[in-house]
């Protein structure tokens, strides 16, 4: 935790970075990260509320780490009126912490627990700096409390899945190895690169979730084997063969997916990378090493502990039938859906744009206070308090640096009078004076200009985040300036981490395109089979993406699930979820294609009966196992759904909805239909690209001679 930063969500090349870093080093306090309000029911003006805004101030002014003090107290009624609600009531500090984005969580959970609070008012401690470590201590609860919640589900799930007691083990083993293996790989990508808090929570979830998928299809297919026939080492040489092929291969495609996000300029989205390609790595390696080595030692014993037994005996039921995959509701399932493919092909495909048409209407922004509840955050409360009850709101205003400025007094003061009068403008602030409606009303401030040039502060009461936030942006930008400009504040940062992220997505989205598509060729050795499962994959996240606007961002659930609706996504988290997503939807395509590629191979390879029959057959023998894993993996995810913090709520319940839709809809009934319609084309490819195939493609190994029939358990 001590080694993870906050923050990230902006390139620092950007210019609202490069305008902050001005003003830190020769502004003092012009953007505060410290915000504390005041409240007293006599007013701010009274005895009290005056004497407790001393004691707290006083103790500011002593740290080392906090400068450019400023409070209505200080400032006097005048010119500290943006700084006292309309009702008189709360009063605010203004400071900025002097710490890097490593050290600002520390400093500020020091503050929160530290910072007076006389008898008689209420102090509350705000911004940014506060919110970070708040934040902080929230996301390493929710991520105690969801592995908490999920570790128990899972374990029942996979017992219902399995039966035996050490079977519904051995995944959860795995996924606890590779979370602990992921935390050590975490600790040391920290000492060369900068990583968010947040990917704390991805090691944690990610691992446990990937290293119960791939163990489950290890485990699935190594207890089938042994079912065959063949004795505990041939059936794990066959299950490595098999399963544990297609866990690489697996492990690859989402390993891919999510290094398309090393292309984006914010580490943000960068430590995401690092993790997520660390945890991937991780989790293939526990699966096909130490996995294979425990069914060895388990043997025959992995059945051991069957918890159907005592269930049947208690209830009288009957030893269960041992079904074929032919006989199974799977193969009937898939069979029933290739007779009616066409209809079935069409109104899925219509169920999954009729999801994801509200996707159309996203927008993106910066996260704020409002990501966290009010209940977990003072940080909050205050964002509340400046949102609410002030006439403008500190937090919203926007700091225009003309760096290395000489171009004298009067086009500084034309500048400043002319941002005044633009439309939303409350008032302007800078080494002239103070401006409002084209008119001087306040006198110099001597601080706003220095060898380093110059700045200009424009207070406003419109929400940065909103459109009105992006217009008055514009028209601010649109004023001449007498000198460069650079602009900072939550409007511009807002903008700049738009900016950020439009650029590289398309290269993002080719570069995991192409990956994908040259992956799945070597894997099938076929032109047709990448493409179908790109778009089907391109359908499955539109849907699970156009529910996340309306459920998030249009806020339909906002009540139930306990998050503000603002309006928009937290820019970032929708690009995270795309480049993960894509690869876990790879995962399930490759869990499928993997065995319906076995029963081509072993059919005549002739019509389009044999093409139907390999997918009825691949359905039937992964269509438990790759269901369980995406309820199994939901069930991880959805344990971030109790995250205090908004966008945690996204990533988790969104890439939980992704999973069910792509496991459920496109793998159960989509795919099968489309493989129908198209027939042995599945299967096509050039000549030459044949050729290659049979020179580098993946190929399938033969199974060994069963060494003796046993009977199925």
């Amino acid at each position: 935790m001590g080694h993870l930063k906050a923050g990230g969500y902006t390139s620092p090349d950007s210019e609202s970075a490069r305008a902050t870093t001005i003003v830190n080093d020769h502004f003092n306090g012009l953007q505060p990260n410290l915000i504390i309000a005041v409240t007293s029911g006599e007013g701010v003006d009274s005895t009290r509320a005056t004497g407790a805004a001393g004691t707290v101030a006083k103790w500011l002014d002593k740290r080392d780490d906090i400068d450019g003090i400023q409070s209505y107290w200080s400032l006097g009624a005048k010119a500290g009126a943006a700084l006292r609600s309309k009702d008189g009531d709360t009063g605010l500090i203004t400071a900025h912490i002097d710490a890097s984005e490593t050290e600002l969580p520390k400093v500020s959970d020091e503050l929160l627990a530290k910072a007076p609070r006389p008898d008689g008012v209420q102090v509350r401690v705000g911004g940014y700096g506060p919110l970070t470590a708040e934040m902080n201590s929230v996301v390493a609860k929710d991520a105690t409390i969801g592995e908490a919640v999920a570790f128990p589900i899972t374990l029942i799930v996979l017992m219902i899945v399995f039966g035996s007691l050490v079977a519904a083990g051995l995944p959860l083993l795995i996924g606890a190895i590779s979370i602990v293996t992921t935390l050590a790989v975490l600790r040391l990508v920290t000492m060369f690169a900068d990583v968010n808090i947040y990917a704390l929570n991805m090691t944690t979830v990610l691992g446990l979730a990937l290293g119960i998928d791939y163990s489950l299809l290890m485990v699935s297919r190594y207890r089938e084997e042994l079912r065959a026939g063949l004795d505990a080492k041939d059936a794990v040489l066959r299950t490595v063969q098999t399963a544990g092929r297609t866990v690489v291969f697996s492990g690859v495609t989402v390993a891919l997916a999510l290094a398309a996000l090393f292309v984006f300029p914010v580490f943000f989205l960068k430590s995401f990378a690092y993790v997520g390609v660390a945890v991937v790595l991780v989790g293939v390696l526990t699966s096909v090493l130490v996995l294979p080595a425990a069914l060895i030692l388990l043997g025959d014993r992995v059945d051991k502990y069957d918890i159907r037994v005592p269930l049947r005996r208690w209830f009288r039921l009957k030893p269960p039938h041992q079904v074929g995959p032919e006989d199974s509701r799977w193969y009937r399932m898939v069979v029933a859906v290739t007779r009616r493919a066409a209809p079935i092909a069409v109104l899925t495909t219509a169920v999954l744009l009729l999801l994801g048409a509200p996707f159309l209407n996203s927008k993106w922004g910066y996260p704020d206070d409002r990501v966290i509840t009010a209940s977990a955050s003072e940080s909050r409360q205050v964002g509340d308090l400046l949102r609410k009850d002030f006439t403008e709101d500190a937090a919203a205003s926007t700091t225009i640096v003309l760096p290395d400025y000489d171009g004298g007094d009067g086009k500084l003061t034309s500048y400043a009078t002319e941002l005044s009068r633009v439309d939303g403008v409350l008032e302007v602030a800078g080494g002239t004076g103070v401006f409002a409606d084209g008119t001087q009303v306040g006198p110099a401030n001597a601080g706003l200009a220095n060898k380093a040039g110059a700045v200009v502060s424009v207070g406003t009461d419109v929400d940065p985040y909103a459109k009105e936030g992006k217009q008055l942006l514009e028209r601010l930008r649109a004023v001449d300036a007498p000198g460069e400009t650079l602009f900072a504040g939550a409007a511009a940062e807002n903008q700049d981490v738009i900016d950020a992220l439009a650029e590289p997505l398309p290269y993002a989205a080719g570069l995991i395109a192409l990956a994908m598509f040259v992956l799945l060729f070597l894997f099938t050795g076929s032109l047709v089979l990448p493409v179908k499962a790109l778009v089907m994959n391109t359908l499955s996240l539109a849907a699970a993406f156009g529910a996340m606007v309306w459920v998030f961002q249009e806020g339909h659930l906002s009540g139930v699930l306990g998050f503000t609706a603002t309006g928009y996504l937290v820019a970032n988290v929708p690009v995270l979820m795309f480049c993960l997503a894509f690869g876990l939807s790879m995962d399930y395509e490759v869990f499928l294609l993997s065995r319906i590629r076995e029963e081509w191979l072993a059919s005549g390879r002739t019509t389009t009966e044999d093409n139907t029959h390999a997918v009825a057959m691949g359905v039937a023998r992964t269509g438990r196992v790759f269901t369980a894993a995406a309820v199994l993996m939901a069930i991880v995810l959805t344990g971030m759904g109790v995250s205090k913090v908004s966008f945690m709520q996204l990533f988790g319940l969104g890439l939980a909805l992704t999973v069910l839709v792509d496991a459920v809809i496109v793998r159960c009934l989509l795919a099968p239909a489309m493989m129908r319609l198209m027939g042995r084309f599945n299967w096509w490819a050039p000549a030459p690209l044949r050729r290659l195939h049979a020179r580098i493609g993946l190929t399938e190994e033969e199974p060994p001679r069963a060494t003796g029939k046993k009977e199925p358990a």
